[in-house]
């Protein structure tokens, strides 16, 4: 019988202490693909995991669209498309602009930002394979968890087990996919 392909190995902590040690160790042992699972947000945790989003910069490119997009808005028709005199001031009467110009830019971004999250965070997930270790559950509730995953060009089964059960862990998995 052919074995199941493996997701990674998972170890499991009471507090937030040792998730962190564990984190950083595991980090400094060289290992990239790995991840945290906490109850709460632990301070220092997305530290600990080198953890950078490109979420800044798509809202910003978000905004920037929305900020050209609204001034060309009112541009286009006023000074080009249908330019009307009105008591003298000229047909591209910038300040004018500001208000529709800055409410596109929050809207653009705020869309930007929201999609971005649902995009990056590969969310809706219905499946994670994290969730075939029985004692996963407790991740919502009580317990701190590590798993590095079988994608790391660093992991071997037996080393990456026998790492992460140095740090003595409350109980060390291996999670099938």
């Amino acid at each position: 019988m052919a074995e199941r392909p493996i997701y990674g190995v998972m170890a499991e902590f009471d507090n937030t202490k040792d998730l962190l040690a564990a984190t950083r160790a595991v980090y400094n042992a060289g290992y990239r693909r790995f991840d945290a699972y906490s109850p709460f947000p632990v301070e220092g945790l997305a530290e600990a995991l080198h953890f950078r989003t490109r979420l800044p910069v798509l809202v910003f490119i978000g905004g920037l669209i929305g900020c050209c997009g609204g001034f060309f808005l009112q541009y286009y028709p006023n000074v080009m498309g249908f330019p009307q005199d009105f008591g003298g001031k000229p047909f591209d009467s910038w300040p004018a602009f500001i208000p529709i110009t800055f409410e596109l830019t929050i809207l653009c971004a705020a869309v930007t930002c929201f999609v971005g999250m649902i995009w990056l965070n590969r969310l809706p997930t219905p499946y994670h394979p994290v969730f075939n270790v029985p004692r996963f559950s407790l991740a919502s509730q009580s317990k701190f968890f590590v798993c590095i995953q079988s994608k790391d060009p660093k992991f071997d089964l037996e080393s990456a087990k026998s790492f992460l059960e140095g740090m003595h862990p409350h109980e060390v998995n291996v999670v099938p996919v």
